[in-house]
């Protein structure tokens, strides 16, 4: 998979003075309209010499599966010519079990993007990454622990966000992690509205500065305008997105392929894990390798890696979680010399540590 390098960044750096008109196309719900992302996007994008034009459909609710049947959304797909369209899911969805996921999500998500493709063969789509509601999702705790706290479920959107990015060879926008890392430096913002749920006008300047960073891939050290937040917040926001979106911005298009050279896309599948929650020790049960060899990492609930060992062949692998913290973990295998590309096979799971 085409990656960008350093030299690459470095160009981008150099254009960033340029001047650049982008026509976009966001595809969502109520995350997007709700302070109408869109439009504050484009005048913090003019505030820098940049003009964005757009359209949206963004129905209150709306998934990826009823997008599809969505008229409004398939007209503006079907019109082409877009340079970006943007992909938002449901806030719930991706955060379900991945059984669920593999079913009601990550299909309507491929099925999205090879018509955007074949109507606009030189879009760039990008995955918008929400975050977790503020408190965890209630309605759906008894019934899945994982989401019943904010980390729980902003650790799930992270990570199936990416996995939607590396599948379909897109850039992933990550609002979200930049809501996760003022929520942890900067608690005096409130990102939330009323409902713990939807951004406030601070969480939507926050996905505004994110998605101008992402899309221009430029330093968002060129706005000024801080909308109707007081100067200091605006500041707060938007050397955040710098350090988080723009200072990596490699790795938020690390699976970013020309739309004309998309292929051998890796398989990536679940991986049977259990028990699942435990405290001591998991038993991971790995197919056997076309090479002979696996790297298995395992992730904490921030992205960090905490574990990693190579494994020769299948079969079941017992690993001890005693020592990590309780919470949630992501487990990952990879076939082969362990790194994610076309020839070797990605292989997940999610763990509790109670």
């Amino acid at each position: 998979m085409k990656k960008i390098i350093p030299l690459l960044l470095a160009a981008l750096t150099l254009t960033a003075g340029a001047q650049t008109t982008k026509k976009v196309l966001f595809i969502g719900n109520s995350y997007t309209y709700v302070n109408d992302l869109p439009n504050m996007l484009k005048t913090l994008a003019l505030g820098c010499g940049d003009t964005l034009n757009y359209s949206q459909s963004t129905p209150g609710g709306c998934t990826f599966s009823s997008h599809l049947s969505n008229s409004t959304t398939m007209n503006y797909i079907n019109a082409g010519g877009w340079d970006n369209v943007i992909l938002q899911e449901q806030s719930q969805n991706p955060a379900f079990p991945i059984g669920q996921v593999e079913s009601q999500c990550f299909p309507y998500a491929q099925q999205l993007c090879e018509s955007i493709r074949a109507t606009s063969p030189d879009a760039g789509i990008v995955f918008y990454m929400t975050w977790g509601r503020k408190n965890g999702d209630a309605s759906n705790c008894a019934a899945y622990p994982p989401i019943c706290t904010h980390n729980g479920m902003d650790s799930l959107l992270y990570h199936r966000y990416m996995m939607m990015g590396e599948r379909n060879e897109a850039v992933v926008s990550p609002v979200g992690r930049v809501w996760h890392v003022l929520r942890d430096n900067h608690p005096e913002i409130e990102l939330y509205s009323s409902d713990e749920s939807h951004p406030s006008v601070a969480g939507t300047y926050a996905a505004a500065v994110t998605f101008y960073t992402i899309l221009f891939k430029k330093s968002p050290e060129c706005i000024s305008n801080a909308m109707t937040l007081d100067s200091a917040t605006a500041a707060n926001i938007r050397q955040t997105v710098e350090t988080v979106v723009y200072d990596r911005l490699d790795f938020w298009y690390q699976y970013a392929e020309e739309p004309s050279n998309i292929s051998n896309q890796q398989i990536t599948s679940t991986l049977q894990v259990y028990p699942n929650p435990t405290s001591d020790m998991i038993n991971i049960e790995l197919p056997q390798a076309e090479n002979g060899k696996y790297v298995l990492n395992i992730y904490n609930s921030v992205g960090e890696r905490v574990h990693q060992e190579p494994i020769n062949g299948g079969g079941t692998v017992r690993v001890s979680i005693q020592k990590f913290p309780a919470g949630t973990y992501f487990v990952e295998a990879v076939s082969g010399d362990g790194r994610k590309n076309g020839r070797n096979s990605v292989l997940r799971a999610v763990i509790v540590k109670r």
